[in-house]
């Protein structure tokens, strides 16, 4: 709802930091980000080459705690979370019943039990099926509204961070997190990322937020550093290539399909969805989200079909751009799965004009 002068989306404690530094601002998720500062190729290049500075605190975080937390995220994720130690994390799905993915998380293990973070547009979602489908002896906390989340991204990400936090990281693998003090406060430091830099995300109360955004952007000046909007985040994630929620992956996609089998872990016992995996595991699945580089000039984007040498159609594109690393046009999709082998030449058809492409494996860079 809006009225004349008046936003009623939802704002981060850092939004003034933001339109302080002439950020372009649009709705996401309910919520008034920075889709760019600059521009989207000078803040991916920063990120890629110095270091970048981003407010997540859009993104949802929930705890399960009690006796029945490891049966309930069990339960409801694909991984298996009993593997893992106290200040270690996870990357895992949750999926219904179909097998279809509901969101793609990152579970931390914590003292208490286990810190859940999920995707800005399936937040309040996410919390009804966690609700839902909590096991006995288990409790849900949304920690969503108390805290800020900012990520630190690039080459001098842990020299930065160290300096601001005054600490080592040469201890803190990727994928695992400590508890450090700021200002009297304990914060939560991970080795994570949506960028394929080396980097960090920092989770802490609300009132810290200028003050730490602020020591971050100061300290970082000798570095280069900048803010970084969404669109740079999206371009970054899909060089590294990341599956983004509502594009790569969806309830009407399964893990499988999108490559993630390995995140799926079939003899941990019962979980939401397994009979349903298991016998795709066993029949095969029928596509599989593929990564390619145009061979010709042209930018794919999300919808735009894929065909085959022929002319065939065989698949979607899910997501799209020029890298700016790269300087060439990149994208991910779905094909049949007899087209889905690197190297395997497919068209693309931007607007009625078919335009060259080979399948690549791994990442763009």
């Amino acid at each position: 709802m809006e009225v004349e002068g008046e936003s009623w989306l939802k704002k981060t404690p850092l939004n003034a930091q933001h339109l302080d530094l002439g950020a372009r601002m649009v709705d996401y998720a309910g919520y008034e980000m920075p889709v760019q500062y600059k521009g989207v190729i000078e803040e991916h290049l920063t990120v890629r080459s110095k270091v970048g500075l981003f407010d997540l605190s859009h993104m949802g975080e929930f705890e399960l705690t009690g006796s029945g937390a490891l049966g309930t995220i069990n339960f409801l994720t694909t991984n298996d979370a009993s593997s893992l130690d106290v200040g270690q994390i996870q990357y895992t799905c949750l999926v219904d019943q179909k097998g279809g993915i509901i969101d793609d998380i990152l579970v931390y293990r914590t003292k208490s039990g286990f810190l859940l973070v999920v995707n800005a547009a399936n937040a309040i979602k996410d919390y009804e099926w966690l609700k839902e489908n909590l096991q006995p002896d288990t409790e849900l906390i949304d920690h969503t509204p108390d805290l800020t989340l900012i990520a630190v991204q690039g080459p001098d990400s842990a020299t930065l961070t160290e300096e601001v936090l005054n600490i080592s990281v040469d201890l803190l693998k990727n994928y695992s997190f400590i508890e450090v003090q700021y200002e009297g406060e304990n914060l939560l430091l991970s080795r994570t990322g949506y960028t394929g830099e080396d980097g960090f995300e920092l989770y802490f109360p609300n009132h810290l937020a200028n003050k730490l955004w602020n020591e971050f952007m100061e300290q970082g000046e000798k570095y280069g550093i900048a803010p970084i909007g969404l669109a740079a985040r999206d371009t970054l994630r899909l060089e590294a290539r990341m599956p983004l929620y509502g594009n790569d992956i969806s309830s009407n996609t399964t893990p499988l399909e999108a490559g993630l089998g390995r995140f799926v872990k079939f003899d941990k016992g019962d979980f939401i969805g397994k009979e349903v995996l298991e016998l795709q595991k066993e029949q095969g699945v029928t596509r599989k989200l593929i990564a390619f580089t145009l061979l010709d000039k042209g930018i794919p984007r999300q919808g735009y079909p894929i065909l085959d040498a022929e002319g065939k159609e065989i698949g979607i594109v899910t997501s799209g751009t020029l890298s700016p690393s790269l300087k060439k046009p990149i994208g991910m999709g779905y094909v049949e799965l007899d087209y889905a082998k690197a190297g395997t030449e497919i068209q693309v058809q931007i607007r009625k004009k078919p335009v060259k492409a080979e399948l690549i494996k791994g990442r763009f860079l």
